[in-house]
């Protein structure tokens, strides 16, 4: 009994390490340098209101977009820009990183207080089933400052939306988010989304089989979003507080396995 239970481990040990060995990583960038990398990132250069009416003009200024002690720093500061009262940056893998499946891991430090609204997340490159919610997003990691201590990962589709009120998602409580950095990943293959903080699940979605791109259009390449929103329809439900600026959304690194 005992040589079988030792077998039966050295079998489950042995399937670990080979599917661990299988995975390997095919995109990453550690922020090592003194600016941001042009070959696998693009600005989204946007006015406020462009979207989730969100107040921030997003810009490609190295006072919103910077690389510095080995962390990419995406800083939202309070100042008139054009219509805008508030800057901040959005940055984008579209057309320089652009997957279908794998493993997608941001070691992160959130910003804090009331108005901010930082997140990971990803949206797809071609945009195979029609405008947004038909072609998807994936959420690896919304925040909302004005409920501190709680992190979120949702998916958006054509039947499954916020528009619609019948999004998919989770939430986790992790105090002390804005505190330090945490790892905010992805698992997705053909049959499921699955999200971890710290390599702990939270939340799961599976494909239903039914081949309905309106339930799951994750079957095309999607690349990464990483942005600072101030305010919007979601992170502006409670007001902005103008006296926690700037606030700054630390990237360690970004990784991807497949």
């Amino acid at each position: 009994m005992i040589k079988r239970s030792i077998a039966l481990f050295l079998t489950w040990v042995g399937v670990a390490l080979s599917s661990w060995s299988q995975e390997r990583l095919v995109w990453s960038d550690n922020f090592d340098g003194t600016a941001l990398d042009t070959t696998k990132w693009s600005y989204n250069i946007w006015p406020a209101f462009k979207s989730n009416k969100e107040l921030q003009a997003y810009t490609s200024s190295p006072s919103n977009v910077l690389v510095k002690e080995g962390c990419l720093q995406i800083v939202a500061r309070r100042e008139t820009y054009g219509n805008a009262a508030y800057t901040s940056g959005r940055i984008v893998t579209k057309g320089k990183g652009d997957w279908l499946y794998g493993k997608i891991e941001v070691r992160a430090k959130l910003p804090q207080g009331r108005g901010v609204w930082p997140a990971i997340w990803m949206l797809p490159t071609d945009n195979r089933y029609g405008r947004w919610p038909h072609s998807g997003e994936i959420d690896i990691m919304e925040f909302v400052g004005f409920e501190p201590d709680t992190v979120h990962a949702t998916i958006h589709t054509g039947a499954y939306n916020h528009v619609k009120k019948t999004d998919k998602g989770s939430l986790i409580k992790l105090p002390y988010s804005e505190d330090g950095f945490h790892v905010y990943g992805c698992e997705w293959n053909k049959d499921s989304l699955k999200f971890y903080v710290d390599g702990l699940l939270y939340h799961t979605f599976e494909n239903d089989g039914k081949k309905d791109s309106s339930t799951w259009p994750f079957d095309q390449p999607f690349h990464i979003v990483l942005n600072l929103a101030i305010g919007g329809n979601w992170g502006g439900m409670r007001g902005v507080d103008d006296s926690i600026f700037p606030q700054v959304f630390y990237i360690d690194w970004v990784k991807v396995y497949q």
